[in-house]
């Protein structure tokens, strides 16, 4: 694992919307600045990802410097949304657990009900430092999380692509390979890697910012989903299932806490600590 290096670099401000690509980002505790900071609501107050809304991927957030999002999708008018002031805290549900954020300017919830079809609202993680725990499970004392499904940050290969790809290729839906790494939305996409060494990796250090190695990421049905058309199909999951079971997940790419903060750019180093 020699001359790993960084290759891209992405941020998505709104979880489950298409982001940016910076080329350099600042770490912070509960990942990178501006990453899933945004979430939109159904009116039970459940967090509406591409699970049930696929077309939550032909959307896409833009970070604005002062923590506001720029909105835009096919056939619709843009929209920039700023953090909302201090206010009351609005409990939301994401897989079953409740995390108090903030709503959002209702030019936001007008614009997601627009495009969905459906009454929805935005809201914001106004303190990720306080308002959501890393799973106690795998956590140290302290860390904390956005509204990122589990953990602050994903890293994932182009070398496990690849082999991915190449086990597709060999299966019953090769047509729908290969597959692109917008498929696994990671935040950090490394190059020069052996296929699936990031399993093992525990402490890496990349630029400079030193990240835990916490898990395997267990992959959902929004892999399956195509990030241009929002059409859904069978991979990677079937091959996940036959090749890449780890526990009960299916497997590609590895979660990552920080435990030194600094900032990533593409083409920094990825050193393995240990």
């Amino acid at each position: 694992m020699t001359n790993m290096r960084v290759q891209e670099l992405h941020v998505h401000p709104v979880k489950s919307v298409a982001g940016t690509s910076p080329d350099e980002v600042a770490v912070e505790p509960w990942g990178l600045a501006g990453d899933r900071r945004w979430a939109v609501i159904d009116t039970e107050g459940n967090v509406i990802t591409q699970r049930q809304q696929p077309r939550l991927a032909l959307a896409s957030a833009r970070p604005l410097g002062s923590g506001g999002v720029a909105l835009s999708a096919p056939g619709l008018a843009p929209v920039v949304v700023e953090p909302p002031a201090p206010g009351p805290l609005e409990p939301v549900a994401l897989f079953g657990k409740k995390i108090d954020t903030v709503v959002a300017d209702t030019a936001g919830h007008a614009w997601f009900t627009e495009y969905l079809g459906f009454p929805a609202r935005l809201v914001h993680l106004d303190d990720p430092a306080v308002r959501r725990p890393v799973d106690p499970d795998y956590a140290l004392p302290g860390e904390t999380v956005s509204l990122a499904d589990a953990y602050p940050l994903l890293v994932a290969t182009l070398a496990s692509l690849d082999a991915l790809n190449g086990l597709i290729a060999q299966g019953d839906h090769a047509d729908e390979g290969p597959l692109p790494m917008n498929r696994f939305r990671p935040n950090l996409v490394v190059s020069g890697a052996e296929a699936w060494a990031e399993d093992g990796w525990k402490r890496v250090a990349i630029g400079d910012a030193v990240f835990r190695g916490v898990r395997e990421c267990g992959r959902c049905v929004i892999t399956t989903t195509d990030q241009r058309t929002a059409e859904r199909g069978k991979e990677p999951l079937k091959t996940l299932a036959a090749h890449r079971r780890i526990g009960k997940s299916l497997a590609f790419g590895r979660m990552l806490v920080p435990v030194r903060l600094g900032t990533v750019r593409v083409g920094d180093e990825v050193r393995i600590l240990d």
